[in-house]
């Protein structure tokens, strides 16, 4: 069992006891199970483990504060929609493309980048600062089974990451496909639904 995960146990632990203590010695009932599992994700979350001597970094929680860049699942599965994204990518992921950032430089500035648009800087000027697709971005994509309009690809010929967001975000809500070498090989992108 790695050291992260012993850690989060003896939280887990640590706060059962010390509710179900606090609830005897006020003759009340001990914490329901739902405070309990709140309680341990919020250590969870505030804890920074050791693993493998490295701290284990957790990312900042985003706020939001244009309103209504949050996601937002859509109340009914959209048949089309249009797209608008900034892609930030890093050495080897675009072929032809002399991108010199590592890994974690584009992780740490998709997550910049997305953070500036939900704090209301222009989506559009974000895209021709940092995109690494050509500007301005947008797409137009039919979900699976419906057949695409002129100008629209299918949701199946584009990155799964990319459809997977976009299709579950309102529209003017704005959130992140991350890298990942099957869903989103080229690396993340950040998504604004237009349509």
């Amino acid at each position: 069992m790695k050291l992260s995960h012993l850690i989060t146990l003896a939280a887990s632990f640590c706060l059962a006891l010390g509710a179900v203590s606090a609830a005897r010695a006020e003759d009340k009932p001990a914490a329901t199970e739902t405070q309990a599992s709140v309680k341990t994700e919020a250590t969870k979350t505030e804890a920074t483990a050791k693993v493998d001597g490295k701290a284990d970094k957790k990312k900042p929680k985003l706020h939001a504060k244009l309103k209504g860049t949050l996601p937002v699942k859509p109340a009914e599965a959209p048949q089309h929609i249009q797209v608008q994204h900034i892609l930030i990518a890093f050495k080897g992921t675009i072929p032809g493309k002399n991108i010199t950032r590592t890994k974690e430089e584009a992780d740490k500035l998709a997550h910049e980048v997305l953070q500036q648009v939900r704090d209301g800087v222009d989506f559009d000027s974000l895209v021709k600062k940092y995109t690494d697709d050509s500007p301005p971005g947008i797409y137009g994509m039919s979900n699976n089974g419906v057949a695409p309009a002129q100008g629209e690809y299918p949701r199946g010929g584009m990155v799964a990451a990319f459809g997977n967001v976009g299709f579950n975000i309102s529209v003017g809500n704005i959130d992140i496909a991350e890298y990942d070498p099957k869903t989103s090989p080229f690396g993340w992108h950040i998504i604004k639904r237009l349509k």
